[in-house]
């Protein structure tokens, strides 16, 4: 695969999510490619809930916050005492915490992450975390989006399963992740498939060909045309 899979050291790559709704994920990780990345052991999600590390027998892990204002907050003691348990067998080459002020997530980051061995990704709910934790555990923070969510859950599927194609060996073709969108800072070209014509709309030509080599020149020049409609700020030309 691409430079970034290439300095890969790992033979699979463990995450684990936090979260006081770890149901939300089951689903989104437990089918489709996810499903048989872990199945072909290159990939390990493991989900935890929160609660586990309660601060008493109510499953407390919240409280209002200093201050006033609308909306609880995710407790020190809970996620101090989750994070360190986890750490227990090995430190985590990333702490992630998802949260609309973090920075955009992007497919350098993916690619970059994709190389880890042990992350652990921390669901916000509520109003967040103590920015205590913040302060002291989290190493990066993601945001995958100029919006906000219900809760970190849906951020971490996407985490998860942008980094885990990216693993050596999911991709039953591993040059596929080359060709996706923003590799090379520029949109995917269109793509066909048979018949080559229907009801009159017809596959360019050039595909058709066996031309290998101006098949990519046209790929690319597609590729280059289409992010300069769509996406210029890619190419530096807004």
């Amino acid at each position: 695969m691409g430079s970034w899979a290439a300095e890969r050291k790992f033979a699979f790559m463990q995450i684990h999510i936090l979260s006081v709704v770890p149901e939300l994920l089951e689903s989104p990780l437990g089918h489709s490619i996810m499903k048989r990345a872990q199945e072909k052991g290159l990939l390990r999600v493991t989900l935890h809930h929160l609660r586990k590390w309660a601060v008493n027998e109510y499953g407390q892990v919240d409280d209002y916050q200093y201050g006033g204002g609308a909306g609880m907050v995710m407790m020190c003691e809970p996620l101090e005492k989750a994070i360190i348990e986890l750490s227990a067998d090995g430190p985590f080459d990333e702490i992630i915490y998802l949260t609309p002020d973090g920075e955009t997530f992007q497919q350098k980051t993916a690619n970059r992450l994709s190389l880890k061995n042990k992350l652990l990704l921390i669901c916000g709910h509520y109003k967040g975390i103590d920015q205590r934790i913040r302060d002291k555990y989290v190493t990066l923070e993601i945001s995958i989006g100029d919006y906000v969510l219900s809760g970190g859950e849906l951020a971490a599927a996407v985490l998860v399963d942008t980094i885990g194609r990216l693993i050596p060996g999911v991709l039953n073709d591993e040059t596929s992740a080359l060709t996706d969108s923003f590799q090379d800072n520029l949109l995917a070209p269109p793509v066909y498939t048979r018949p080559a014509d229907y009801n009159g709309y017809k596959v360019p030509d050039i595909l058709l060909s066996g031309d290998l080599k101006k098949i990519e020149e046209w790929r690319y020049e597609q590729a280059l045309d289409r992010t300069r409609k769509r996406r210029p700020d890619l190419l530096g030309e807004e």
